[in-house]
């Protein structure tokens, strides 16, 4: 077994003191040390290709180099979620760039107590990015009024909290208006999650404004909720299609339920986009690939966890709340579900 270098073989050929190493090393300046001892106890280290323990560190500087990546909503959508890798790979990218571990927990109902608030009193982690905010997590409130560093991908209706995310009404009022500009006014919306998640209440809010601009009514029974998952969408999918009047298109606010909804079209014998235009709203890769292709509106998956990621650390690492907002662009990928003619 490989035998790990410690600070008591660096004191050993530094000729100092184990104390000595430990203030060097984690840079206490105010300890008085020659500016020789430093540099020969670095240089020691550097040879014996040293790293510091972990947790001795954490216990030393108060800080984990952990962040948490805590996602509001249940396991099973969790596992079925085909944009979460992008979000992932941007936040993990930025985190292994500047030396941090990321502890990923999944919250199923945040009305439960201590949801995720242990992770914090145990100081498991040095700050947290919230992915599918609610303005119902009391959680989330109290731990900004302790000035716990905190960014969401997503956004709520309080103003005090940095955030890494896109227009939501903007891109679903896109989505909408491409089906408006095929000639579609009896439009339906599937949401992709509950009305108490922002985003999908922001979905809703822009198709809603799609029809308005374009005089066309309001009607609840085209709305259906979805859940995350494809099931949800199949569920919902199958309620707009028992209407005595059928919706001529369908806005999915998000791909994976979109599937679920053109399984149920097919499964009745109607047919996409000739019966039924679909846009769906996340550009995952599988998009492109079912039958027909699905127009959808592409999230920048990759460059909202990266931001997210660059924003969180930034507060740690500055002590501080900067409160910074960033809004990343969209645009309509345009294939064969709405009725064009594209690939």
């Amino acid at each position: 077994m490989k035998k790990y270098p410690r600070t008591k073989d660096i004191a050993k050929l530094a000729g100092v003191s184990r104390t000595t190493v430990s203030f060097v090393l984690n840079n206490r300046t105010d300890v008085k040390i020659s500016e020789a001892t430093r540099k020969k106890v670095l240089n020691i280290a550097k040879e014996l290709d040293y790293y510091p323990h972990a947790i001795a560190t954490s216990l030393v500087k108060n800080k984990t180099k952990t962040i948490g990546l805590i996602l509001c909503q249940k396991l099973e959508s969790v596992f079925s979620d085909a944009f979460l890798p992008r979000v992932l790979l941007g936040v993990s990218t930025v985190a292994q760039e500047k030396g941090y571990r990321i502890l990923l927990h999944y919250v199923e109902d945040i009305s439960k107590k201590d949801a995720y608030y242990p992770m914090v009193r145990e100081k498991r982690i040095d700050g947290m990015i919230l992915s599918g905010p609610r303005s119902d997590d009391e959680e989330l409130f109290r731990l900004r009024e302790e000035d716990f560093p905190i960014v969401l991908m997503g956004q709520i209706k309080e103003d005090n909290f940095s955030y890494s995310d896109i227009d939501n009404i903007k891109a679903a009022k896109k989505a909408v208006q491409h089906l408006i500009s095929h000639g579609h006014k009896r439009i339906a919306i599937i949401t992709n999650a509950p009305l108490s998640y922002t985003a999908s209440e922001s979905r809703l809010l822009g198709y809603k404004s799609a029809l308005e601009e374009n005089s066309i009514p309001y009607d609840e029974e085209l709305i259906g909720i979805g859940d995350f998952i494809p099931q949800s969408g199949f569920k919902e999918m199958q309620k707009l299609l028992s209407l005595k009047k059928l919706p001529t298109a369908i806005f999915v606010a998000s791909d994976v339920v979109a599937f679920g909804a053109m399984d149920a079209i097919k499964k009745v014998g109607l047919r996409i986009p000739q019966d039924i235009a679909l846009v769906g709203f996340d550009n995952v890769n599988l998009s492109e690939y079912v039958d027909p292709p699905l127009t959808t509106v592409n999230l920048p998956g990759f460059e909202i966890g990266k931001n997210a990621a660059n924003l969180l650390i930034d507060n740690i690492e500055n002590n501080k709340n900067n409160n910074k907002k960033i809004i990343l662009e969209t645009h309509l990928v345009i294939r064969k579900s709405c009725g064009c003619n594209s690939k």
